[in-house]
């Protein structure tokens, strides 16, 4: 009897975490920008496909990985469905990034590039952006005249 309700309580944990783990993953195409998708060749996937890679991601790398700063101190994340998307516009004139750009926002924020790269995207006034956040803290900026995504962080 005793045997019984602990396989069943083992179970049951199981299942509570591996749903706790599935409603917190991301699809490789939003953990990758559009370039780095793309370079990688997982454009040339069919929707099927990249659900069974994004299914086969899924069951195959449930770890967690702690992060830490260069003193040793553990750094802590907020969960994703903390962070909200954010949607605003870039203040004044717009041409791409080159490496090391910030974009100051309509909302008095504003943020720099955290990838190496550049991309022209032609001139355009006040565009669109949107801000989401992706793993490990890291956000993806998605601008209105612009085929491709860039990692940003937050700098006001």
């Amino acid at each position: 009897m005793y045997k019984c309700i602990v396989v069943t309580i083992a179970a049951a944990l199981g299942v509570a975490a591996a749903s706790a783990f599935a409603a917190g993953f991301s699809s490789v195409e939003e953990r990758m920008s559009q370039s780095e998708f793309h370079a990688a060749g997982l454009d040339k996937l069919s929707p099927e496909e990249l659900k069974t890679l994004d299914e086969w991601l899924r069951t195959h790398y449930a770890t967690t990985t702690t992060y830490v700063t260069p003193s040793g101190s553990p750094v802590f994340y907020p969960k994703q469905g903390d962070r909200e998307t954010i949607e605003a516009h870039i203040n004044g004139h717009f041409s791409g990034w080159s490496g090391a750009s910030t974009f100051a926002l309509d909302n008095g924020q504003e943020w720099k590039q955290a990838e190496s790269g550049g991309r022209s995207c032609g001139s355009v006034e006040n565009p669109k952006i949107k801000i989401k956040p992706m793993l490990m803290g890291s956000w993806l900026a998605y601008i209105e005249s612009c085929s491709d995504s860039v990692r940003v962080e937050r700098v006001k």
